[in-house]
């Protein structure tokens, strides 16, 4: 089996959130995990599927100018402008779709902090004493009302080993397509010069190993283009973005 990983591409915030969700629902091969870095045409805010919008907005920065825009996914707000963005896709029946959510964020995270200990960043996913404990704190965690990404470090959140301060995060989304997991690393924390190219390869490389699969570029997926147009509208649109 593949690794699809596609171009990097930048976006608008309300496009690459349809294109995350297309490479869910729509990609040509179903059978394939898929990945993409992309990029922020100007400067973003993204914020989980079940969040109020009121809350959303308190946290914003006040007399800033930027794209705001409801994921299809959980978590808390996220600020993009100086992160560096992901998607992984993994299809129906792969062992890590039917996995519990904290075992698939495990798993993803754990390959992400290999990749930045390559960069000599003393990284590794937030510890728990056992997974007893896991399961509980999950639970707890997702009965939660999400808050802002970065702020706190949650089980299996990539966190600085010195500190504990967290360095990336990520919301999954599962349906009978398979498992949408869209992830953030903020770049300050990360304290340290990345080579951000080669962060990509090894980490790349790690999930490779860690899906049992081989790695490889992949040309861009032939999307319906109205398909694209119509839900970049859908989550540009005030109804989408305000809806709680």
């Amino acid at each position: 089996m593949t690794l699809h990983v596609l171009p990097t591409r930048t976006a608008g915030a309300a496009e690459n959130m349809a294109i995350d969700f297309l490479l869910l629902q729509r990609y040509p091969d179903t059978t394939a995990p898929r990945f993409r870095h992309y990029g922020w045409r100007a400067p973003a805010f993204t914020f989980g599927y079940a969040q109020k919008i009121a809350f959303v907005r308190a946290q914003l920065p006040p007399g800033e100018t930027f794209d705001l825009c409801r994921r299809p996914t959980g978590g808390g707000v996220v600020d993009h402008r100086d992160d560096w963005t992901y998607a992984l896709v993994i299809p129906r029946g792969h062992p890590l779709e039917e996995a519990r959510a904290t075992q698939s964020y495990r798993l993803i995270h754990e390959a992400l902090a290999a990749a930045l200990c390559a960069q000599g960043i003393d990284a590794l996913t937030k510890p728990c004493p056992d997974e007893e404990a896991a399961r509980t704190d999950a639970e707890a965690v997702a009965a939660a009302t999400p808050g802002v990404c970065f702020q706190r470090a949650e089980i299996y959140d990539v966190v600085r080993r010195s500190d504990g301060g967290k360095i990336a995060g990520a919301a999954q989304k599962r349906n009978k397509h398979g498992l949408l997991f869209q992830g953030s690393i903020w770049k300050p924390a990360a304290s340290g010069a990345v080579d951000w190219a080669a962060f990509e390869a090894d980490f790349l490389a790690q999930l490779a190993t860690a899906l049992n699969v081989t790695a490889a570029p992949t040309p861009w997926p032939e999307f319906n283009e109205d398909e694209v147009g119509g839900l970049t509208e859908q989550y540009a649109a005030s109804e989408w973005t305000e809806q709680r």
